[in-house]
């Protein structure tokens, strides 16, 4: 595996070493030895999947204090754009977010530290999105920011008329109330 850092710390892209031959492709998604070799000791504990449409953008979510998670995500179809958005209170990168298109041809994962939002928009006619998360989901401790908060600025490479999304999401915080709460 290539563990690839990204502009903001702890923000690391994993790409795996694909075995190809006329049978069709093997690879490692995880293996604990390597992750805890490239300083991701998280020990995951719950696995989620989803399917979405094209221009279908889901977040920007997170869990917040003892119900944190860091996520593991991947995309076992299709083709989307993955969000994290660094909400560390007195981070140096506080705000600022990483982007990268995981898709089923490329096998690119994204590790997500705890203290990020995350999202994602899907840029295929569907995808199948997976991800590992190192704590239980706990509704009392979610919040998000609204996915087009202009102070993150996320282009999510879907047209505004195009774009699927939940109320909650339409409606989240916005960024500067987190600020605020530093």
């Amino acid at each position: 595996m290539n563990f690839i850092k990204t502009e903001i710390d702890g923000v690391v892209i994993v790409e795996p070493k694909v075995f190809e031959d006329d049978r069709g492709y093997f690879f490692e998604s995880y293996n604990e030895a390597e992750f805890i070799r490239n300083g991701i000791t998280n020990k995951f504990v719950q696995d989620n999947q989803s399917k979405s449409s094209y221009g279908v953008v889901r977040g920007l979510h997170s869990q917040k204090g003892e119900h944190a998670q860091a996520k593991l995500v991947r995309v076992l179809e299709g083709k989307v754009l993955d969000v994290a958005v660094d909400v560390r209170p007195g981070s140096k990168t506080f705000g600022k977010h990483v982007a990268v298109e995981l898709s089923a041809e490329n096998k690119r994962q994204l590790f997500i530290p705890r203290g990020f939002l995350h999202g994602f928009s899907v840029l295929s006619e569907t995808a199948v999105f997976a991800y590992k998360c190192d704590n239980l989901y706990c509704k009392e401790s979610e919040f998000g920011v609204a996915y087009n908060d202009p102070d993150v600025g996320v282009d999510w490479k879907v047209p505004q008329d195009k774009i699927i999304t939940s109320e909650k999401d339409r409606n989240g915080h916005r960024l500067k109330e987190l600020k605020d709460e530093k």
